[in-house]
């Protein structure tokens, strides 16, 4: 007879720490009754590949339910799955434009910093290998998420890496997404793309838990609607024991699934701003973050999807005008001539701000117990006049 995780836990309900156990031994069970492996190749078009038949393949057995505890599990399961219909589980997947605006993106809050291209790679010997070509012209990093949502790695140095994963959450794959910069605008960007290599992948054998992804969306949407008035701080632990409070991590994968874990001059920082009414005119004036690489701020709807409407853009280190005395301004819906203004077409917006090798002061500044500080640009928002 099979046996979902939920019989585990209603058995071991008092153990948390026996959760990988169970996940190890009944939802990956058995790799070997996965596809088998394949050789690992270059998805040219990750939109291309969807459209003509791409698919994902599930794991047999009951439909798994979702609870607290498999919430965070399940929704990473539905971005590998999104995934795995444009190419991701048979190498390296590029998505050649911009990340799709609205509920047709594959990942919640996606950026309009990079392009992504995304591969799924089975753990073997605790290890998983990739490369970050010597050649790269534009930003590159890679980002290693295990299967409960945890970025172990952030990695922007050039050359072939092997990392070891924390699998006693009974991670069996790894979800490496590669981001190429938009610095140097589109063309150098999808470049740098083909610059790419699946060197070290182990591609063609993950096959999604199935789990009931109807109520998976309907627990996101749940989760999203607590923090709809507030700003959110998100901490990204690397790993399943790092995790000291399920619900907060909840709320991570729900509003920002696939962030990085913030280290200082490396990796990345987010933060979300609370809703703000797009009818009012709004600007925040702040410290110019210096990220190592660089920084942006991003607007979305309630949902943490970009905007449908083109007119919608992001404000990016890299074009920003910065003030005199080293502060930034960013406005929202406050006019064309507004400094550095991003209009969201009278529509209720949250913004999020980004840091791309984010330094230890902006990181202590941007904290959930921070107080308002003028390196936080959420603090900083206050209501003005139309130009």
């Amino acid at each position: 007879m099979t046996r979902t995780v939920q019989d585990y836990w209603r058995a071991n309900s008092m153990n948390k720490l026996l959760i990988g156990t169970a996940i190890s031994a009944m939802v990956f069970a058995g790799v070997n009754n996965a596809a088998e492996i394949a050789d690992s190749r270059i998805i040219d078009d990750a939109i291309a590949y969807q459209k003509a038949g791409g698919k994902a393949e599930f794991m047999a057995g009951e439909t798994l339910k979702i609870t607290d505890d498999t919430y965070s599990h399940a929704e990473t399961a539905k971005n590998y799955r999104n995934w795995m219909i444009k190419g991701a589980n048979e190498g390296l997947s590029h998505l050649r434009i911009l990340a799709p605006r609205g509920e047709k993106a594959p990942t919640v809050q996606m950026n309009h910093d990079s392009l992504y291209s995304v591969a799924i790679t089975r753990v073997v010997d605790g290890k998983i290998s990739f490369e970050i070509p010597d050649d790269v012209e534009v930003y590159t990093s890679v980002q290693v998420i295990d299967q409960y949502g945890h970025g172990q790695y952030y990695v922007v140095t050039k050359g072939k890496h092997t990392v070891d994963i924390d699998t006693t959450d009974g991670t069996t794959h790894a979800f490496l997404i590669f981001r190429s910069g938009l610095e140097k605008g589109m063309e150098a960007a999808r470049a740098n793309q083909n610059k790419l290599t699946t060197w070290g992948l182990v591609s063609g054998d993950f096959e999604v838990p199935n789990y009931d992804f109807k109520a998976v969306d309907a627990k996101t949407a749940e989760l999203r609607a607590e923090v709809t008035g507030e700003a959110f701080y998100y901490t990204f632990p690397r790993n399943e024991r790092d995790v000291t409070d399920r619900h907060q991590w909840n709320l991570e994968n729900a509003l920002g699934w696939g962030g990085a874990s913030p280290i200082p001059y490396e990796a990345n920082l987010y933060t979300n701003s609370k809703m703000f009414e797009g009818s009012k005119c709004m600007s925040t004036t702040f410290m110019n973050p210096e990220s190592v690489y660089f920084s942006s701020i991003t607007t979305y709807n309630a949902q943490r999807y970009l905007f449908e409407d083109e007119d919608v853009k992001s404000v990016n280190s890299s074009t920003w005008t910065v003030n005199d005395d080293n502060t930034v301004t960013v406005s929202f819906n406050c006019g064309d001539d507004a400094l550095n203004n991003i209009t969201t077409k009278g529509q209720d917006y949250t913004f999020t701000v980004r840091y791309y090798g984010v330094t230890e002061a902006v990181l202590q500044a941007n904290q959930k117990d921070s107080v308002p500080n003028r390196l936080n640009p959420i603090h900083m928002m206050v209501e003005g006049t139309r130009e």
